[in-house]
């Protein structure tokens, strides 16, 4: 009987444990999380106009990523995320890129040099500045490229994945798993996102 009562004791310690270790996870963890509504932003595009999310009148949700003009990653991406942009923007699922550095820290970053890049490579989405970075940490964001999908539902921005746009961020051509389109194609087949949380791959954001 007694050793029964100190295994029971040892087993409630066991899950106290584990439920305060979770705890502390949660606890430590910034940024939105699956499920959150993501808040809207207000941002200077490289064309000069200021943008929001709500500027989207028929998007059905957004492919939120967090870019820059520096990092190897973000650059071998690009072609990428213009191709996901133009595959998902007419199925109501436009790109929006923010990037997140600030540029006194990395001068590559800058408004300006951000134009000279959207030119060059012909980006088919918007190409924002978090001028302040206040964006980056709401979302939780740490690398670029870092992706969020947002979905929709009824006029709020509900967090549907978080994460790698692919299992190769710096060789397209050893891309097995397309986590951000497997992602959208459920969501626009109606069902619920399977690999919603995967490890972004890239630089860490400058500030």
């Amino acid at each position: 009987m007694k050793t029964f009562k100190i295994l029971t004791l040892l087993a409630l310690v066991v899950v106290v444990s584990a439920f305060a270790a979770n705890a502390v996870i949660k606890k430590d963890r910034s940024g939105y999380d699956i499920g959150d509504e993501a808040g809207d932003f207000y941002l200077r595009n490289v064309d000069n106009a200021m943008m929001s999310l709500r500027d989207f009148e028929d998007a059905k949700g957004f492919v939120v990523v967090f870019t820059c003009n520096t990092c190897p990653f973000s650059i071998a991406n690009e072609d990428r995320l213009i191709a996901i942009d133009t595959k998902y923007k007419k199925l109501g699922y436009p790109v929006i890129a923010i990037n997140p550095n600030d540029p006194h820290i990395k001068p590559g970053d800058s408004f300006k040099a951000m134009q000279q890049r959207a030119k060059k490579k012909g980006f088919t989405f918007p190409y924002l500045l978090d001028d302040g970075q206040e964006i980056f940490p709401k979302y939780g964001a740490t690398k670029t490229p870092h992706v969020y999908v947002l979905q929709r539902v009824q006029e709020k921005n509900i967090v549907k994945y978080i994460g790698a746009i692919d299992n190769s961020s710096r060789d397209e051509k050893a891309v097995t798993e397309k986590y951000l389109e497997n992602a959208l194609d459920e969501i626009l087949s109606g069902k619920e996102v399977t690999l919603k949380e995967t490890k972004a791959i890239g630089c860490a954001i400058k500030s």
